[in-house]
């Protein structure tokens, strides 16, 4: 598997693992980066503070995660993810509870900055250099896996997150997923994942940081999810809306919006059955056309392309998720790949988390031909994948 073009499905001994992570992945993404969708307008009255106050805060953790990616990385090629991804539920359920307990806006954006450093510690950056640090080049099934899982984690996440608002309150919300983080989700990463074994040892035999070397391939592909993540960012908090711009009724925009995570998951599954036997450059950049596709038709086609247009878009995000763990794998190989995936994730974080305030401006000043900027993002995007080579070259140079 020298050529990094063949990679083998999960394993039965990997399933557990799979299973496990998969789960835990879930309730972080759910009871972090899932929670201002629901929260934001009870959170911003009861503080005190506007609604761009409350994503302000957001957007600030994830430039948080952005900064402690790489120590992050670093951290798991040293030692493995077990003890990493433990702690993240550590993290994340004392910035819950900080969060519940915030009296006024200082506390709240404190509460957010740890919430962002339990993000850098326990989603899917460092799940994925916790699988590399254990099955290596064959972690593409076990990455693949995992985002089928949590591919659910806002089909979940949200009605949970709504119910318990209406029935309890926000603060007690965050206290409720503050619990599920120590008692489910710390127990899985726990006991569910093994110990780093021999495969970690090469890496920690190198000692020192690998950095952004080989420099093309490392800056093109950072180049490459940034412009991509900018693209999610953006349609995470703007989609419904665009779907308005294009002349859909706020009930039509809702209703094709939703397609998002079931095409996400389709996306996943052609992954793992079809897609898997090629090199994941290849689903990287299939991916990347996805989007432009979806916008021609929307442009062109209007009302009549919603749901054509969210399919693609939704199916595109979830090979790029995939993509942003195995192609990485796949050119540079699992030595340092964790401190290699935190690189790479920090600019594309800072995209994702400046993205919902710059596309919004962009739809407040140009409309729906605002979508030429998102699908330009992800056609740069493709460019920059055609220039990468699907055989490894040497990490030294």
């Amino acid at each position: 598997m020298a050529d990094g073009q063949s990679f083998p499905a999960i394993r039965r001994s990997q399933l557990g693992v799979v299973a496990a992570l998969g789960l835990s992945q879930t309730l972080a993404w759910a009871s972090s980066y899932y929670l201002p969708a629901i929260l934001a307008d009870p959170m911003a009255a009861d503080i005190g503070v506007s609604r761009p106050v409350v994503f302000g805060a957001f957007s600030g953790s994830l430039l948080i995660a952005a900064a402690v990616g790489p120590a992050v990385g670093r951290a798991i090629d040293r030692r493995g993810g077990r003890g990493v991804l433990a702690w993240s539920n550590v993290v994340l359920a004392a910035g819950l509870v900080a969060l519940a307990a915030a009296p006024g806006p200082v506390i709240f954006v404190m509460a957010w900055a740890v919430l962002g450093l339990g993000m850098a510690l326990g989603l899917y950056d460092s799940a994925f250099a916790a699988l590399a640090a254990l099955y290596g080049r064959e972690a593409r099934g076990p990455i693949t896996g995992i985002t089928l899982i949590a591919g659910f984690a806002s089909t979940v996440g949200w009605p949970l997150t709504s119910i318990l608002n209406d029935a309890l309150g926000w603060r007690e919300t965050c206290v409720v997923w503050a619990a599920v983080n120590l008692l489910v989700a710390l127990p899985l990463n726990r006991l569910g994942l093994p110990a780093a074994t021999l495969a970690q040892e090469p890496r920690a035999a190198q000692g020192g940081s690998v950095g952004w070397k080989p420099y093309r391939e490392m800056f093109l592909l950072a180049f490459v999810f940034s412009a991509c993540w900018f693209v999610t960012g953006s349609m995470a908090a703007h989609l419904p809306r665009l779907l308005e711009q294009a002349g859909a009724t706020p009930i039509e925009a809702i209703a094709a919006a939703v397609l998002v995570g079931p095409a996400q998951v389709g996306a996943r599954f052609a992954e793992f059955l079809v897609l898997r036997r090629l090199h994941p450059l290849v689903s990287a950049r299939l991916a990347a056309a996805l989007h432009p596709l979806g916008a021609c038709a929307l442009a062109l086609l209007g009302p009549a392309a919603l749901s054509f247009f969210v399919i693609l878009y939704g199916a595109g995000n979830g090979l790029l998720t995939i993509a942003r763990g195995t192609v990485p794998l796949a050119l540079f190989g699992p030595s340092g790949y964790g401190e290699r995936t935190g690189l790479l994730g920090a600019p594309a974080r800072a995209a994702q988390a400046l993205a919902p305030l710059a596309f919004g401006l962009l739809l407040d000043e140009l409309g729906l031909a605002s979508i030429l900027i998102s699908a330009g993002a992800c056609l740069a995007a493709l460019g920059a994948l055609l220039c990468l080579r699907a055989r490894p070259r040497s990490t030294g140079e």
